[in-house]
């Protein structure tokens, strides 16, 4: 019998000789099914340690500014683990930029309230993911990355979050000038993109 994939409303499935090897429901989690035989060498048991379980992303594609000196949100993604044991890998790209060098943006990666990676060590000095400081027509890549542990099954909300330092303006997906020309400033997209990880 040769191999066959089955859709139904909740369920698509891969199948063999009339055996299921894998499945993906609606909220992409992908499973294995039938696991190799110990009489094949397999361990008999299915895992799904190590393997991508879903993946989300959220995006920004307009401009924002801000003139808080305390975290507030630039783009947020919620996943629901299927798993406790899984991880979260976590990552973002943006681009940032100040009128000169007036401040200082900082961007983090936070889960819930908590920020997900922080800094050690830093004195009077806030803790960020990446630390932005331009000229007026300037706004730089920015990126960063974590691999968490939430141990939960329960829906996690994480965050891009951004501030400036002092008194000024921060300004993400443009620059503080936004020369409204096809060879000037440009505008930007951020994205923000959670991959489970299976424990």
């Amino acid at each position: 019998m040769a191999s066959s994939i089955e859709t139904t409303s909740t369920t698509t499935t891969l199948k063999n000789n009339g055996n299921t090897y894998l499945s993906v429901d609606t909220n992409d989690v992908v499973a294995l099914t039938n696991p190799l035989p110990l009489a094949s060498g397999g361990t008999g048991a299915t895992s799904n340690a190590g393997k991508v379980l879903q993946c989300l992303q959220s995006t920004l594609t307009t401009a924002f500014t801000t003139t808080s000196t305390t975290y507030v949100d630039l783009l947020t993604l919620a996943i629901t683990p299927s798993a406790s044991s899984s991880k979260v890998f976590v990552s973002f790209t943006s681009n940032a930029g100040t009128n000169g060098d007036t401040t200082h943006l900082a961007t983090a990666i936070f889960r819930g309230a908590t920020e997900a990676l922080p800094a050690t060590s830093i004195g009077s000095r806030e803790s960020s993911m990446t630390v932005s400081n331009t000229a007026a027509q300037q706004h730089f890549s920015i990126t960063g990355c974590v691999l968490d542990s939430p141990s939960t099954t329960s829906e996690t909300t994480y965050a891009i979050k951004v501030n400036v330092g002092s008194a000024g303006t921060g300004y993400w997906n443009r620059s503080a000038r936004d020369n409204n020309a096809a060879t000037h400033d440009g505008r930007t997209v951020t994205t923000l993109t959670a991959w489970e990880i299976g424990g």
